[in-house]
């Protein structure tokens, strides 16, 4: 499970649906694994003004990953302007490529999976277990 979509999960119990502390889920004795993908710069463009920035803080501090900025990055930070062809004399060519920050971003939000651990709610405290990068939702019917 990429830790991406970890931003958007929460308890699936009815009582915990209401309240704040039901967000983000908090992982424990989780077994990270990497897994390259082609990096996509429009979609980390895209994609970060729907992440709960304070969420994803959270999450790299509890799985002890390295910290992220305070402040969600804004999209001209995730691209770096070169002038390859200003020494030309074509003055205005730029050729643009992905940040240090974006590529860090892609590692952390698209590499990087929880394959194996728990998820628990802040609210209620019940563990969704994560098993082959698969968080199990079903409740047993008592909790439904």
């Amino acid at each position: 499970m990429k830790l991406l979509t970890i931003n958007f999960l929460t308890c699936a119990r009815k009582t915990c649906k209401s309240t704040p502390a039901s967000f983000p889920l908090h992982p424990k004795e989780a077994e990270l694994e990497q897994v390259e993908t082609e990096m996509n710069p429009l979609f980390l463009r895209n994609i970060l003004p729907r992440l709960d920035w304070e969420a994803m803080r959270m999450l790299t501090t509890e799985l002890g990953l390295p910290n992220l900025p305070a402040e969600t990055p804004a999209p001209e930070e995730l691209v770096v302007a070169t002038t390859t062809d200003l020494d030309a004399g074509n003055g205005d060519d730029r050729a643009s490529g992905p940040s240090q920050m974006a590529r860090d971003l892609h590692v952390l939000l698209m590499e990087t999976s929880i394959a194996s651990g728990k998820l628990v709610c802040g609210n209620c405290g019940h563990e969704y277990a994560v098993k082959e990068g698969i968080a199990n939702f079903l409740l047993p019917s008592h909790m439904v």
